[in-house]
């Protein structure tokens, strides 16, 4: 089978590079390659409509030459861009940038599929976070990982009463419970999960997907 993705980075070797390391993927994917330098020839194809069911993944740098004349600054614009014309495509988000709230940005504003920081992976992780996507899970690297939780545990993020509501709705209890263990509204409980989700980066999740990302985090 044919996997076909859209490559973008401004070195010319690690392109060549990533694209031999999935090669080595585990579903017998035969990797089928577009290769992009910049924004500009990112964008034309993008939003080339003739492209729109022409890739199953696409595989950013966020740092990027600009193209100012479409107002398309980094690779986070062109993930946005692909979201609005490329079909049912996967995103993957690489980056140097270890700092917390760049990564909160990318996240929050991208939500990616995979977000991996440069110095976190070798080829053995990228072949893993290229599976985890392909079975339609996010993938986060540990740096990721380790910056979300340090931005959602600072008391004005994550504080103690949003914490037990989290332990709460893992040990299986309901809004009701939880109210009345807390002596809280049953409302006041729901915007506060409604915020919880928020920092989660979790949009119009339930409640189990709040627990998913919780877990996965290391907060239960």
């Amino acid at each position: 089978m044919v996997y076909k993705i859209l490559m973008v980075d401004d070195h010319k070797t690690m392109l060549t590079g990533y694209k031999t390391i999935l090669e080595f993927n585990d579903k017998n994917l035969e990797i089928e390659a577009t290769f992009c330098h910049n924004c500009e020839e990112a964008y034309f194809i993008i939003t080339n409509e003739s492209n729109r069911n022409a890739f199953d993944m696409v595989f950013l740098d966020r740092s990027l030459p600009p193209f100012f004349e479409k107002k398309i600054k980094s690779g986070e614009d062109l993930a946005l861009l692909a979201r609005e014309h490329l079909a049912n495509c996967k995103i993957i988000m690489l980056t140097s940038h270890a700092e917390s709230f760049v990564i909160y940005d990318i996240i929050h504003k991208v939500r990616p599929s995979g977000l991996l920081i440069k110095s976190d992976f070798d080829g053995d992780v990228l072949l893993e976070a290229f599976d985890s996507v392909l079975n339609d899970e996010t993938y986060y690297t540990e740096t990721v990982k380790s910056s979300i939780k340090e931005l959602l545990s600072r008391e004005d993020y994550l504080d103690s009463i949003n914490r037990q509501i989290i332990t709460l709705l893992s040990q299986g209890f309901k809004n009701k419970t939880i109210a009345n263990q807390l002596g809280l509204s049953d409302s006041a409980i729901e915007k506060r999960k409604s915020r919880i989700k928020d920092f989660f980066f979790i949009d119009k999740g339930t409640d189990e997907d709040l627990i998913v990302e919780a877990r996965k985090l290391g907060f239960i």
